[in-house]
């Protein structure tokens, strides 16, 4: 097992690599001037001359290239053209607001979608099947900006007053805030400290912070403000994860050990979750894993409609305004992001069906 982790790990290093470098090209070849787009319109040649110096922009792309990998080999990720802030306090602000709706949004498609996968196998061809199936057909043919939209306007507007309101935006009501990690515990408190950044991220994911400092209203707040984006955000999931489980879930309840149980005199619904259910796991726990990705890296139409401000409108206005610097880092983040997640699914194959051995 730990040879097979390594050498997925170290095949990984040229893709990302890969990944890296036609970031870097595209983001330079992409029409627009990153002088003008930071300070203005009426920025003078002189003064973009010296901008571009300054940042390094006026040397060939592969120079360019060659000393930024020798930069983030010794750590430095290089400083935002646009916040004049290093790109890592971009990251540790920002990304955990992704992590935070994307794992809440997952959460939610796999609670519903799984569940619906199952009801529409159990009963198979029947109404309640038609119906589950359609369902998930409208989850995922709704665009997420149009649903995003939608649920803001029924639960903010249209249910005012009621206990069933929900924020339509922002990450938490105004005046209420929670204290860094570092702060409630006394402890990393020395900026730019490895414990330091790790105790800011988690800082910085709202539900977390609340939790395990025991601030409950606060955590509540933060929950009713995740709701509407992590829906929005995961009903498409949610579709794809259900049908994958019905087709699975029916492949698998054609065999020859499922006929077996049944002719043992099983009931049906323990054939269906003791015996079927784990074999049918392996292509939806695949499909989990990518849907996970995809919402790390697409969760700008979300973010932007909820004002939340994370990856996805982060790398979104970074690449209108050609700050070259967080477009390579963000993107980056997202890469290793699959990466990691491919490789947890791989090894959860093992643990869903025995017969697989990773060497």
């Amino acid at each position: 097992m730990t040879s097979y982790i390594v050498r997925r790990l170290l095949l990984a290093i040229p893709v990302l690599l890969g990944i890296l470098f036609a970031t870097f090209a595209m983001a330079r070849l992409l029409p627009g001037d990153p002088c003008r787009a930071v300070l203005g319109e009426h920025a003078t040649d002189a003064i973009c001359d010296a901008f571009m110096e300054r940042h390094g922009l006026n040397e060939p792309i592969p120079t360019q290239f060659a000393v930024y990998l020798g930069e983030v080999a010794r750590g430095d990720f290089g400083d935002s053209l646009r916040f004049q802030r290093p790109v890592t306090e971009l990251l540790s602000e920002r990304l955990p607001v992704t992590v935070e709706l994307s794992l809440y949004a997952l959460s939610f498609a796999i609670v519903v979608g799984i569940p619906l996968g199952i009801i529409s196998a159990y009963w198979r061809n029947s109404p309640i099947d038609v119906g589950t199936m359609l369902l998930a057909n409208v989850g995922v043919s709704m665009p997420v900006f149009w649903l995003g939209l939608m649920l803001a306007y029924t639960f903010a507007v249209l249910l005012q007053g009621t206990p069933l309101w929900l924020p339509p935006s922002g990450r938490m009501t105004s005046g209420m805030s929670l204290a860094p990690l570092y702060d409630v515990w006394n402890v990393g408190a020395t900026e730019g400290g490895a414990l330091h950044n790790v105790l800011a991220f988690f800082s910085n994911i709202n539900t977390i912070n609340a939790l395990v400092t025991g601030s409950w209203p606060e955590l509540w707040d933060a929950i009713k403000h995740l709701i509407l984006p992590a829906v929005a955000l995961g009903t498409i999931p949610m579709s794809i994860i259900a049908r994958m489980t019905r087709s699975s879930l029916l492949e698998v309840l054609g065999l020859d050990y499922v006929r077996v149980a049944r002719a043992k005199g099983l009931r049906e619904f323990a054939v269906v979750l003791k015996h079927a259910l784990r074999n049918a796991m392996l292509p939806v726990a695949t499909i989990i894993g990518l849907q996970l990705g995809y919402l790390l890296g697409g969760a700008v139409l979300t973010e932007t409609i909820f004002g939340l401000t994370g990856v996805g409108k982060t790398l979104f206005d970074a690449i209108t305004s050609r700050d070259y610097v967080v477009v390579q880092v963000f993107t980056l983040v997202i890469a290793v992001s699959f990466v990691i997640i491919n490789l947890i699914v791989d090894l959860s194959y093992a643990f869903l069906d025995p017969r697989i051995r990773l060497d």
